[in-house]
């Protein structure tokens, strides 16, 4: 598997980094879809067990031992994510010393032995270039069956910014992503403070670059999995992470806000449409559906008028008021 070619004395081109718990049912299929990467050039995945209570471990221990070269191991005794103070991120980091960085979690994998290569060189290539992506094939766990194919756009070609603020993290696959690691540089602290690290990294790399997409499926992204990230997010549903978990979302957007205002039409319209599809409905829970309402109403209430008046008018039934007031506000 792989290129056992390479000079080990060479500089490090690329770091994989993936984090895994509990993920004894998926982890080999990930890492053999790092080891069997063909490159030109030396990389090596440093693969993160948080603490999971199967056999996660012992697995990622056998292809450690198997790829000394490829898989570097982290094991914790406590698990970081649950903590919620930023140890993951920084450990990670720490880790982490290619000139470019690739991501898959561990229940997710890759399906093309050349990914790494067709992405690298076209960085090197394009040094305009801070992130490329691609089309991925997406496996429901619930169904057990491939469901289709996703992509951001129909043909190869550099993503618009304005689609990468508006259309939220979940348009660039994140299994997919390779970026250049000096993007991380000065990472201000509200993209850190996020509680989703995909979306505000992909806004940095269009910040600070361009992000190129391949329309070729490199990976699997499994989706209606309890065991990934998004499905503890929904598995924990509390409205007081919820209301957390927003404010940070929000607070980094405004930070953006400040720090690009040359498009700040455009995370004030994902702030918008953020808070709108979090609007609370009633199928939470009574107690919940009251108390998080609550909640949302205070959060909401420390955004400008304008932002409130674009927020609540369309959810309410003087949606013939809120056109009539943006036909004024396109005038002034």
């Amino acid at each position: 598997m792989g290129n056992n070619n390479i000079d080990m004395e060479q500089p490090l081109m690329v770091t994989i980094t993936c984090t895994a718990y509990n993920h004894e049912a998926y982890i080999r299929q990930c890492l053999d879809g790092f080891v069997m990467q063909k490159t030109n050039f030396r990389f090596e995945a440093i693969v993160h067990d948080d603490a999971s209570t199967d056999h996660t471990a012992d697995i990622i221990r056998e292809y450690a031992a198997k790829y000394p070269d490829i898989i570097k191991p982290i094991y914790e005794t406590e698990n970081q994510y649950s903590k919620h103070n930023g140890s993951l991120q920084k450990i990670m980091s720490e880790a982490c010393k290619g000139k470019y960085r690739a991501m898959c979690e561990g229940d997710d994998y890759w399906t093309d032995p050349l990914k790494l290569q067709k992405q690298v060189d076209f960085m090197e290539e394009h040094e305009e270039c801070s992130m490329t992506c691609s089309r991925v094939k997406r496996f429901s766990e619930s169904k057990q069956l491939f469901i289709d194919d996703y992509g951001c756009y129909n043909h190869s070609q550099y993503i618009e910014t304005i689609d990468v603020i508006e259309k939220g993290g979940l348009f660039i696959s994140t299994c997919s992503i390779i970026y250049r690691n000096k993007i991380l540089d000065n990472y201000p602290e509200y993209c850190k403070q996020c509680h989703v690290g995909d979306y505000p990294l992909q806004i940095m790399a269009a910040m600070k670059g361009r992000i190129f997409y391949f329309n070729e499926i490199m990976a699997v992204y499994r989706v209606d999995n309890p065991l990934s990230w998004v499905g503890t997010l929904r598995k924990d549903s509390s409205f007081e992470k919820k209301i957390k978990g927003m404010r940070t979302e929000i607070n980094m957007l405004q930070g953006f806000c400040l720090d690009y205002p040359s498009y700040k039409k455009y995370f004030e319209n994902r702030i918008n449409a953020y808070v709108i599809s979090n609007f609370p409905n009633k199928k939470l829970k009574v107690e919940s559906y009251r108390e998080y309402r609550k909640e949302f109403k205070n959060e909401i209430k420390q955004l400008s008028l304008k932002d409130r008046i674009n927020l609540f008018f369309p959810l309410c039934r003087y949606k013939r008021l809120y056109y009539i007031y943006k036909k004024i506000e396109s005038k002034l």
